[in-house]
């Protein structure tokens, strides 16, 4: 599949997480439902997500390998719990600005690395449908839910 396709879809669900977070005020952002988190902890968890890979497509658009040395993802929660910690104190409006502003930093990163990269199964694929599509598939539905049960 083209990059410019996966792109799209990448677009067409980040809309959907816009969506579904709009209205939200300051306290409805931080109340806690998920786990320890409240929805600006997973705002800032996918835009801390969107940063460390944005710089994952600039390693491999240089041709080097997507993760520095000493680097290990294989343990996320320390990781994700950073990156909600960086924007603990972040306003609803703030949030938003940095979960747009890393969106963007992430496709233009994505857009330096050569076409050939985005084929199925390669890093650069999988890298656009781990930290986007499928992420963005992963909190969506939990947020949206969240929303109708609170009746927010």
């Amino acid at each position: 599949m083209p990059r410019d396709d996966i792109l799209k879809s990448l677009d067409t669900e980040f809309d959907a997480l816009l969506t579904t977070v709009a209205g939200l005020s300051d306290e409805q952002m931080t109340r806690v439902w998920f786990g320890e988190w409240g929805v600006r902890d997973i705002l800032a968890h996918v835009a801390g997500w969107h940063r460390e890979m944005a710089a994952a497509f600039e390693r491999i658009a240089r041709g080097e390998r997507p993760v520095p040395e000493g680097v290990d993802y294989s343990n996320a929660d320390p990781i994700n719990a950073r990156f909600a910690e960086a924007q603990s104190g972040a306003d609803a409006t703030g949030i938003m600005a940095e979960l747009k502003a890393s969106k963007d930093a992430f496709v233009a990163a994505a857009h330096t690395v050569p076409e050939d990269r985005f084929e199925e199964g390669k890093t650069a694929y999988r890298i656009l449908h781990t930290t986007g599509i499928d992420h963005y598939h992963e909190h969506e539905p939990a947020i949206r839910e969240w929303r109708q049960r609170e009746g927010v």
